[in-house]
């Protein structure tokens, strides 16, 4: 089976706008505790997960949680919502389609 042909470097290539649009993403991703963060908050689906039910999970305290949760917020990749005194997290839908679109171009 003869292997698939690459495409041109001319075709299609990332432009400085969404490079500089990714960039955070992969970043705040890049972090081994921060991946299992947001894995944990995409698991919990829609309704999302308390902060306070993170720490446990992750063996890491509260503060250090918080301060994932941030890096995550800013990249676009988490949303937040006040219930009393907890956050509670979900995913961003929309933030995964651009870097879905963008591997698998």
């Amino acid at each position: 089976m003869p292997a698939a042909r690459p495409l041109p470097l001319s075709s299609r290539p990332l432009t400085n706008q969404q490079s500089a649009a990714l960039s955070p993403v992969f970043a705040a991703l890049s972090d081994p505790v921060r991946l299992r963060l947001f894995d944990l908050v995409r698991r919990a689906g829609s309704t999302g997960v308390c902060s306070c039910d993170l720490t446990e999970p992750l063996e890491r305290s509260q503060p250090t949680i918080s301060h994932h949760l941030k890096v995550l917020r800013d990249a676009g990749l988490v949303q937040a919502r006040r219930e009393g005194t907890w956050l509670w997290y979900s995913v961003v839908e929309e933030s995964l389609s651009s870097v879905q679109s963008f591997i698998l171009r």
